[in-house]
């Protein structure tokens, strides 16, 4: 009995163990990560597109309208705890904004406080045609054969009905 005291607490302490590792989220770092230089680091007035590019590299998008004049580096923290989904902790949307001269005329940065919730609009679009039933869809082959073999088979013809 004495020797299976301490083999009850080894298993005690690795439930336990495993019990609080269960419990430690999966971090996710997406998007654009500053290796050397912040993108809020960027000074209005003085850096231009060639420094910009130089210091944090290509943006992870432009604006779609004026595509050379708004840059925008995105990252986002997530957290995911076992079996739930990830939710988003930490996100980070630079924007950096050019003038005629390619100067940096204004840099801001955007937080997850900063984002708005969109309501999605669920509804479908209607498509000709009609919906086949589990049944139809299990048994929609049975009875069709093949084509018959004849010597006039050349790829592109119909087949004699």
């Amino acid at each position: 009995m004495t020797r299976m005291k301490p083999f009850l607490a080894a298993a005690a302490l690795a439930a336990l163990v495993g019990a609080t590792a269960a419990c430690a989220p999966i971090i996710g770092v997406n998007g654009f990560q500053s290796v050397d230089v912040k993108p809020t680091d960027i000074v209005a007035g003085t850096d231009t597109k060639t420094t910009v590019m130089a210091r944090l590299g290509s943006p992870s998008t432009t604006s779609t309208f004026e595509s050379d004049t708004i840059w925008y580096y995105f990252s986002q923290t997530t957290e995911k705890y076992t079996f739930n989904a990830p939710q988003v902790s930490q996100r980070s949307v630079t924007e950096i904004t050019f003038n005629e001269a390619d100067q940096v005329a204004s840099v801001r940065t955007l937080g997850l406080e900063d984002g708005q919730e969109l309501a999605m609009n669920r509804r479908e679009t209607p498509t000709r045609g009609r919906e086949l039933t589990v049944l139809e869809q299990l048994l929609g082959n049975v009875g069709r054969g093949q084509l018959p073999r004849t010597e006039d088979d050349v790829p592109g013809q119909r087949r004699p009905d």
